[in-house]
Order: structure tokens, then sequence, then C-alpha cells
């Protein structure tokens, strides 16, 4: 069993998940590969129309009674090597520093399934966030990244535990600091940097023009995540990616990104990200109540989420305290005027309000570990972590089976 210290790491040290420092626009895969029609596709997504299908489904970890319609995303298919990581370069897509970038593909000749992977690393609303928030990443940074870490955790497929070992694999690095939602350009943070690309969501939909013609006309599942700032990103983009892959199940698992209630994620800290980042873009505009008068509300996304995909398999994984997401909540205290850190105490109760009160509609499941670490699914500990004599990727696996149930304090 994984030994967990009570004790709060350095921040900048949690947060430093991909810091793989500098960007770059070459097109050849991890190894000399080439990554085939990635330079001058299609890669805008079109905002009108049907999803990719319109088909009624009731499957479950999939769609609710029928498809909805949403974005279109048209592009070329991806023609990338089996079995090694390749890097696909998206003209348009861009860092927070407007470099540019892309994503990573590792296709596999064993499954017709595939996972979406967001990265996690911190986000920037402030002079001291941004200052360890990740404004660039390109094909050098992926190629450190895709020999070490990408090795790792549900990227491991060498290990037989881990339940998506022989899938399709998409890797979306995270350089815009928005928690992959934004839809800003030209920001000026508030001591902070100026000029600043807040684009993650629109980056996303680029991906997509690539991903959902490659994968959807095959795929039988899909699994969106991430961790920390990618697990936000993942719940965020959910909706759109269910949509596109629809009938097709599509699960969420969201690492280490709890959209707690206003009681512990303050509104006016929630309305500076708003404002900052322009989340409208990213919530659906039938989620009324994910948008409070006080600026609150994001926590009402689960309940939306649940109640529009009702059968889909949906999940959190969480540290009851962990030290990371609690330092970045704290930034809302005393009205946003001070930074103090959320008590593990209220970090842990407002997880159990969130369980308690909004995974609650729909098919929501909840693995929780009692401990401060931030992140599990990559490294060694997503093998070594268990609860309640429920391993971690045993429930993991569940979870993709839509069994994953309740699991921890």
């Amino acid at each position: 069993m994984r030994s967990f210290i009570p004790t709060r790491p350095s921040l900048l040290v949690a947060l430093g998940i991909a810091a793989f420092g500098c960007s770059g626009d070459d097109t050849h895969g991890t190894g000399g590969a080439s990554a085939t029609g990635a330079t001058g596709a299609t890669s805008s997504a079109t905002t009108s129309g049907a999803s990719t299908s319109a088909s009624s489904s009731t499957g479950a970890g999939g769609s609710g009674p029928a498809c909805p319609s949403g974005p279109s995303f048209q592009g070329a298919p991806l023609t990338t090597p089996d079995h090694q990581w390749t890097w696909v370069d998206v003209p348009g897509a861009k860092c927070r520093d407007g470099s540019p970038t892309g994503f990573g593909v590792r296709r596999s000749s064993k499954s017709d399934k595939v996972f979406i992977y967001l990265e996690g690393g911190g986000a920037c609303f402030n002079g001291p966030t941004c200052a360890i928030s990740l404004a660039s990443f390109g094909k050098p940074a992926f190629d450190a990244w895709a020999s070490s870490v990408g090795q790792t955790g549900i990227f491991n497929t060498v290990l037989a535990a881990n339940p998506v070992a022989d899938w399709n694999a998409i890797y979306v690095p995270y350089c815009t600091g928005d928690v992959h939602a934004g839809s800003a350009e030209n920001v000026s943070v508030p001591g902070g940097p100026t000029g600043q690309h807040f684009v993650g969501y629109e980056n996303i939909a680029l991906y997509l023009s690539r991903i959902v013609p490659t994968f959807a006309p095959t795929a039988s599942q899909v699994m969106v995540t991430g961790v920390s700032a990618g697990g936000f990103g993942a719940a965020f983009n959910y909706d759109r990616i269910a949509t596109a892959f629809c009938p097709t199940p599509v699960v969420l698992l969201d690492d280490s990104g709890p959209p707690l209630a206003d009681a512990y994620l303050a509104p006016c800290l929630q309305s500076q990200w708003r404002s900052l980042w322009n989340l409208a873009a990213a919530i659906p505009a039938d989620c009324t109540a994910c948008t409070g008068a006080n600026g609150g509300g994001i926590v009402e996304y689960a309940d939306y989420l649940g109640k529009k995909w009702p059968s889909a398999s949906l999940a959190l994984l969480s540290s009851t305290q962990d030290s990371v997401i609690s330092t970045f909540f704290g930034y809302g205290s005393n009205d946003c005027m001070s930074s103090t850190p959320l008590p593990g105490a209220t970090y842990e109760a407002g997880l159990d309000d969130l369980r308690q009160h909004h995974l609650t509609t729909g098919h929501w499941s909840s693995y929780y570990v009692p401990s401060v670490t931030h992140t599990y699914l990559l490294g060694p500990g997503f093998f070594a972590t268990t609860v309640k004599g429920k391993s971690l990727p045993d429930w993991v696996g569940d979870v993709l089976k839509g069994v994953g149930g309740t699991i921890g304090p």
C-alpha cells in the first residue's frame, strides 16, 4: 500500500508535473517517425450542424436517451505509427505566451478504445500562480515527457493491472494556464504578466478536429481524463467530447479537480477565473445554475453532467486533504483579499458535501484517499494505492464498466 505522509509539499514542486521547458513546431514523432498529415491539415472545428452521430443510445457509460446536437469536428484523420508516441503539430493551437503547440498520440492496434488525457500543472490568475504555470510546450518538451512520464501510470503498457494498457492514448499538454477551459486572448493578469492567451478550450477544439475523425468511426469506448488542472479540464470538456462521440460510451475520470461548492471554492475566486479566462465559453448555455449571481455555482456543473448524461460513467478521484488544490482554493480567503490554504478538515468537508449533494445525479462514482497527496494517475502511485481493500487500478476498471461506486471516507 502507498505510504501517505501528511506534510504539505512545495507548491512549485507539486505543480511541476509537466514542466518540460521549450516549445517547438516539429512534426516528427518520438524516435523520428513522421506524423503524416499533421501540418497543413484542416484543424478548425465548425460550430454548426449535429454531432458526429445523431443516433439514439442508452448504452451504459455512454450517452443520454438521444445524442444532442453539437459542434462537428471535421479534419484529417491521424496517420501516425502504431505503439509509439508521436507529436502532432496543430496549426492555430498556441500556449499562453503565443508559441505554437499540439498534442501527442500513441496508436494501438490491440484495441478500438481510446482515452484522452489532459495534463495538469497549476493555473495563471495572479503573479505568484502565473510564475509557476507552464507557458510553452512543443515537441522537445513532449519527447522528454514521452520517454519518461509517458511510460508510467495509466500510460504503462506492460503491467496487466492497468485497465487501459492496450488502449489508444492521446496526450494533451498544458501550457495555457486556464485549466483547459479558456477562450480569451491578449489578457493582462492583475499583478502578473500581460499579453496572455488563455485558449485551452479553443486548442482542444482544434485537437478534436483530428481526434474525432480518427477514432469516432470505430471506437467502442472513450475515456476523458486528466490530473489537477487537467482534471478540471476533463470535466469542462466532457460535454462536447461526449456529444462528438455519441452514441459511443464516453467515461469521465477526473483526478484531483473537484468542483467544490461556494462555501469551499469562494465565489470571488470563481469570478476571477470566469473573467480572466472567459469560462462562459466552456460552460454549456443551458447550465443556468452554473453561473450564480455572486460569481459562484461551478459545483452545479457536476449536477448538470449527471442529468444530461444519466447513463454515462462519471468519476472523481481525490485525496481527502489534497495539499495543492487546497492551496489554490485558499486564494479565495477573506473575500479574495488573502491566500490562506483551506485547512485539511475544511477541504475534506467540501469533498464530502460534493459527494453527498452533487455527485448524486446520474451515474457518478468517487474514490477518496485519506491523504494530502496530489494526483494519482501518473507514476507508481497509480498501482500502489489501495483504499478499503479496493486498489486504484481495479476501481478505474470498475468505472470503465460503469460500476465504480463510492470508495473511501
